[in-house]
């Protein structure tokens, strides 16, 4: 890690004096590292549990972007849009490009939409073009990546925009340079075409839907248009090795178009690229827009101070530079999702529509939400610093429903794709109602939800493609989903425990919203519905297991070994996912004490996964015990082992950044398990203090006392300097802006908010 470190430091020294801005007093954008999460992990967790590649690596990528971008920009290695597969990997050792990416990030999908530009030089050459290269070549930040080409003697570098990208080639030696560009159509459908006189390189890559309707098209492509700072030179199209004098190419693998240029030593080339999902004069909107000029030094600038403006609203003290190393890098993956989906005039694809295009009246419209990791973490993380942005996205989600007749339970490529389990929309959408930092049309957007949660598709047509809640049906005859339901129209099958917790789950956080709206006879039904949980509970084993329709318990039965019924992990790890209910679930085992007996268990054999979602909220369940001082153990641990820097620094999938926003709440010292409560779990901070600026212009400061470095067990906590007995705070006591003392011991305390009265009362 002290080598990632050196690399890292004489990258910003090398950024100063290509780029000698004014230095910013907190300069904390330094302190990311992209590179995190692109190599395999090597936490133990990760080693135990995650044996397969896909859950191994972390899938992030050195994206150069801003905030909840419509397109990241990385360099490439790895060639095409295939599941699992991201366009980077730290462990490859040959440069294909920079590509203008749509991948999710952290995530086990699939890019879409893209497109990659690749120089060489000397010799036209159209195939075996890669170039080999070092780390030590590459200069990574979020507003800048730059690799020197020894092999072909260029440097190339990028940075961006919301919507658009710029590009700036330097050479080395006076020689011919050429650049390639190529839709990564895996279904061989790209365009790419030169229009010589316009001085304009556009393209598309039509986006494919993948989990329910897979392969079918998703009714949109991922657009670009090229602007040069000189008239083009020589160009033509190519497929493979095969060069044509063709101003365009389709619909075949291998296939682009190239654009030659005779530089001289030190001569730059810069480029400028507008993005769109609407279409070509969407991007070139865009384009005139956000990037109008080729002043590389000035949108280099422009970018720096975005990202040093959003990383700024989380001011943290502490002497370990590690520690803000980790911190800053987990905000910076935080925010690279949801996705700007819309055009600056406001035009965007119909959600599930056929290439038809819709106007918003306002705002701005985001797709591609990984909701089933999301919702825990990253999204409560930003009801917190970024209210407007939830807005934006609450009411995003309520135009797929209304477009699509039924909210999609995990929209991703503005498609309906029923990928993972629950319906947690639900959580989402009022949560934020609830916390009252949305304007949506109240009324409308329960009646969407509610239509999830009730009903069926009239045709099997539309179940097939996605819509409703997969094995509603025998959720409410039962009462719990049985094994016999093997739930086949679903990309996640069976699994039936886990869909019949994060189902009751969702019905607790719509009661909430029913409540809020005066509906009674749906919230007594709903909330009744948010104990189904207890159904698949066996009071004699201690875990939930799978069931049969006849009421009997599947047998032979191992709680730590993977089954069918449970999502991604075994039954021990999955009885702990009662976020609306921890004293219920308490109650279930056998008292409190009885829980944290499990709790105990859990981690003495090793059983806690960090890197699978569903266990986020365990190590502060023991905040529901007479031992909250076993969460702040737990959470600094976690702390300590299962996030580090440096390319392997990720114990799994980031998931779209709830791997990172968790890292993010818990070394500031709370977190929260039920984010439709509005409640946070406390735990110690990792670090001395922590100042977080608010949208409304306040700011909440949390301040640890502690007598030594290695103090953190709770003694006792003042809110705005009065004495604060409960071990957890509330929406309200940060939105107002305040401060939050926090004083630690070396031991652990054993008077602190050990009482149920001062604790979450759950349902």
């Amino acid at each position: 890690m002290k080598f990632i470190s050196k690399i890292a430091n004489r990258f910003i020294y090398i950024i100063f004096l290509l780029f000698p801005w004014p230095v910013f007093a907190q300069n904390l954008v330094r302190y990311v590292q992209p590179m995190a999460g692109t190599a395999i992990a090597t936490t133990a967790s990760a080693l135990k549990h995650g044996q397969a590649a896909d859950t191994r690596f972390a899938n992030t990528i050195p994206a150069v972007t801003a905030p909840f971008a419509m397109t990241q920009w990385t360099p490439e290695t790895e060639s095409g849009e295939t599941k699992c597969v991201p366009p980077y990997y730290y462990k490859d050792s040959l440069f294909n490009g920079l590509r203008g990416s749509h991948w999710l990030s952290g995530s086990c999908t699939q890019d879409y939409g893209s497109f990659t530009i690749m120089p060489i030089t000397g010799k036209l050459t159209t195939a075996n073009y890669s170039a080999a290269f070092k780390h030590v070549d590459e200069l990574s930040s979020p507003y800048l990546y730059s690799i020197n080409l020894n092999q072909y003697k260029v440097n190339a570098a990028v940075t961006s925009t919301e919507r658009c990208g710029m590009m700036q080639f330097t050479m080395q030696q006076a020689d011919s340079l050429y650049l390639l560009i190529k839709a990564n159509s895996d279904y061989h459908e790209g365009f790419v075409k030169v229009d010589q006189q316009k001085g304009e390189i556009s393209g598309y890559n039509p986006a494919h839907r993948i989990y329910q309707g897979w392969g079918k098209s998703a009714g949109f492509s991922g657009f670009f248009v090229i602007r040069f700072e000189r008239s083009l030179g020589k160009t033509g199209t190519f497929d493979g090795d095969k060069i044509f004098i063709a101003d365009s190419i389709k619909n075949d693998a291998g296939t682009g178009v190239y654009a030659g240029f005779k530089l001289n030593k030190g001569e730059k080339l810069t480029i400028r690229i507008g993005t769109s999902f609407a279409s070509l004069e969407g991007a070139r909107k865009n384009l005139q827009a956000e990037m109008p000029g080729f002043d590389f030094h000035k949108m280099v600038e422009s970018s720096r101070v975005k990202w040093e403006k959003a990383l700024g609203q989380i001011n943290i003290s502490t002497k370990n530079e590690q520690d803000k190393r980790i911190f800053y890098t987990s905000f910076y993956h935080a925010m690279q999702h949801p996705r700007l989906f819309n055009d600056v005039d406001g035009r965007y694809p119909r959600f599930a529509g056929d290439y038809q295009i819709e106007q918003l009246s306002g705002g701005n419209y985001y797709d591609d939400f990984s909701m089933w990791d999301i919702y825990r973490a990253q999204l409560p993380l930003f009801e917190i610093l970024n209210p407007s942005l939830i807005n934006n996205l609450a009411k995003s989600l309520i135009l797929k429903g209304k477009q699509g007749g039924w909210m999609p339970v995990f929209p991703c490529w503005n498609s309906y794709t029923s990928e993972m389990i629950g319906d947690h929309t639900a959580s989402v959408i009022s949560s934020a109602y609830l916390k009252g930092i949305t304007d949506l049309d109240a009324k409308e957007a329960y009646q969407i939800l509610r239509h999830n949660a009730f009903e069926l598709p009239a045709n099997r047509v539309d179940y097939v493609e996605g819509k409703g809640r997969r094995a509603l049906g025998s959720y409410l005859k039962y009462r719990y989903i049985p094994l016999e339901d093997s739930v086949r129209d679903a990309f996640h099958k069976m699994e039936q425990v886990s869909r019949t917790m994060e189902y009751a789950y969702d019905d607790y956080a719509l009661a909430q919203f029913a409540k809020a709206l005066k509906k009674s006879a749906d919230y007594i039904t709903l909330t009744k519905r948010a104990k189904y949980y207890a159904n698949v509970f066996d009071a004699t084993s201690g875990f939930v297991r799978g069931k049969h329709a006849d009421g009997t318990w599947i047998s032979p039965f191992d709680p730590d070994k993977k089954a069918t019924y449970i999502t991604e992990g075994t039954a021990r790890q999955y009885t702990f996912y009662v976020p609306q209910d921890v004293p219920g679930l308490a109650k279930l085992m056998g008292g409190a004490k009885k829980l944290e007996q499990s709790l105990d268990s859990l981690f003495e054999k090793g059983e806690y996964w960090h890197g699978n979602e569903p266990g986020h909220q365990i190590p502060f369940m023991y905040n529901y015990t007479s031992s909250p001082w076993k969460t702040q153990a737990a959470v600094r641990k976690i702390l300590a082992t299962e996030y580090s820097d440096g390319p392997g620094g990720l114990g799994g999938n980031d998931d779209a950044g709830q791997m990172s926003a968790w890292y993010l709440f818990a070394a500031m010292g709370f977190y929260p398990v039920n984010p439709v409560s509005g409640e946070y779990l406390l735990c110690s901070p990792l670090f001395d203090r922590i100042a977080i600026t608010l949208q409304n212009g306040k700011k909440f400061e949390i301040i640890c006392h502690k007598p030594g470095p290695r103090s953190m067990y709770i003694r006792s906590v003042k809110l705005n300097g009065k004495i604060m007995p409960n071990n957890f705070i509330r929406y309200n006591d940060i939105s107002k802006g305040g401060k939050l003392e926090i004083y630690l011991n070396d031991q652990p305390g054993n008077n602190w908010a050990v009482k149920p009265l001062n604790q979450p009362k759950g349902m």
